[in-house]
């Protein structure tokens, strides 16, 4: 029998043992963590080769100068100071859009390639990061990234505290955190990105404990191993954003800039 097998989610007594439904919950979280990681994987690869392709040593080869000194490439420079960097940046909004509400549509098969490709997306635009921040500091965000996310991932899976109430109020804090960021753009004031800074790592961190819960729950409404696969692309792509967030607040406070 399938670890998706819709008899594994019925509850204890009907037609599937206790020791049958934990091990297709687990088999079910498995699969979430292993589509989250191989969606960072995509990002991290897609935006540290961007970067290779984008900068340059060599005076003769340089077609623009970033502020802090780093000479872009005729590719990095129309693919990140030319009109196309909004595409870049805005790009991935429209796809994880599209795939949140498309997805009850999709193949489980075209749900996975559409987070893929929204994965790819997001490292075009991280990207810019490595330009802006120490290679070293990054590399540490990201390890105490991993860190706080495995173990508030980990919280979230085991507490028996209904998390919902906290999940509503850490939403709503995160339409307040987008809309300050939108304002700090025209703003640009320090203080004011500081505070948005630490106010998303703790929404991120909430959110975290929250998704994992919520996910947890998703897999005994699960109508079979079709829906029950699709379930696990939705849960990575919530856990990726809720990484993807917490990591860029993070280099917002601890990263060393070049």
């Amino acid at each position: 029998m399938s670890n998706y097998d819709r008899n594994a989610y019925m509850p204890y007594g009907q037609t599937a043992t206790q020791a049958q439904i934990d091990q297709g919950l687990r088999s079910f979280m498995l699969g979430v963590y292993n589509n989250m990681v191989l969606g960072l994987a995509i990002t991290g690869v897609v935006a540290l080769g961007l970067f290779m392709l984008s900068v340059t040593k060599d005076p003769a080869l340089a077609a623009g100068k970033l502020k802090n000194g780093m000479m872009l490439t005729q590719f990095g420079a129309t693919l990140y100071t030319s009109p196309l960097k909004w595409l870049v940046m805005l790009a991935p909004l429209g796809v994880v859009m599209f795939l949140s509400f498309r997805i009850q549509n999709m193949s489980a098969a075209s749900a996975r390639g559409t987070f893929w490709l929204y994965s790819a997306l997001v490292g075009a635009s991280l990207a810019t990061i490595l330009f802006v921040f120490t290679h070293a500091s990054v590399a540490r965000v990201f390890f105490i990234t991993a860190a706080s996310f495995g173990a508030l991932s980990l919280y979230g899976y085991t507490t028996k505290k209904d998390l919902t109430g906290m999940g509503s109020f850490l939403i709503m804090g995160l339409f307040g955190l987008i809309l300050a960021s939108v304002v700090n753009l025209f703003m640009g004031s320090t203080a004011l990105q500081f505070a948005i800074s630490v106010i998303g790592v703790l929404i991120f961190a909430g959110l975290t404990a929250y998704d994992t819960q919520k996910i947890k729950e998703m897999y005994f409404e699960s109508l079979g191993y079709e829906h029950a696969e699709k379930l696990s692309v939705y849960g990575a792509l919530q856990l990726y954003m809720d990484f993807i967030g917490m990591f860029q607040m993070l280099m917002s406070l601890l990263g060393n800039r070049e």
